[in-house]
């Protein structure tokens, strides 16, 4: 097969597991988000860097939404909300942030494909994301992709409509967001 073949595929498979994604949970998470004044996200790997993706899109939209363990990231506070991405729901360091927002009373939401894994039962709100673990030799879920992959565009695309359903609820649009974009990096006097 062809590179533009893979690609065709992957978006069928992409289609097909964003079709699986229950539209109650993902309305759970977009109103305790609208609840919540700081919202802090984690992953590991790639699921990180799709983490840091919606991170950074909350702050165009004006809210308050950080990546754990950057240098700019404020303390977690009761009511605020942390949000991570973990295909297994079993990664120790994520399970350790998430066990200290618990104390902290702080909310935990689990983006994962396994609700019942260690995460899944710690969090206060879980979104079964479809999928296969990265060693597929078990699961009925096949794709062609390497690894987490699969996982990975499926919560980058997950992450963007939970910011469009944000924007629809807050009444803003592409040109509002906007004003928040960074723009120091396209200075035109040096």
């Amino acid at each position: 097969m062809l590179t533009i073949g893979y690609a065709a595929v992957v978006l069928k498979e992409l289609n097909h597991a964003i079709g699986q994604i229950a539209e109650e949970e993902a309305e759970t998470l977009v109103d305790r988000i609208l609840q919540t004044n700081k919202i802090f996200v984690a992953g590991a790997g790639r699921s990180g860097l799709m983490g840091r993706a919606f991170a950074m899109r909350m702050m165009h939209i004006g809210m308050e939404g950080y990546v754990v363990g950057e240098t700019v990231t404020p303390n977690l506070e009761k009511g605020d909300l942390l949000i991570v991405g973990s295909g297994s729901g079993e990664t120790k360091s994520l399970l350790a942030m998430a066990e200290k927002a618990k104390s902290l009373n702080g909310a935990v939401a689990a983006i994962t494909i396994f609700p019942e894994s260690a995460l899944g039962k710690l969090a206060d709100i879980t979104v079964k994301m479809p999928g296969s673990p990265k060693d597929q030799s078990e699961g009925s879920y096949k794709t062609i992709q390497p690894m987490g992959s699969l996982f990975e565009q499926t919560l980058l695309l997950f992450y963007d409509s939970v910011i469009l359903r944000l924007m629809e609820k807050r009444g803003l649009n592409s040109e509002t967001m906007y004003g928040r974009h960074a723009n120091l990096e396209f200075s035109k006097e040096i």
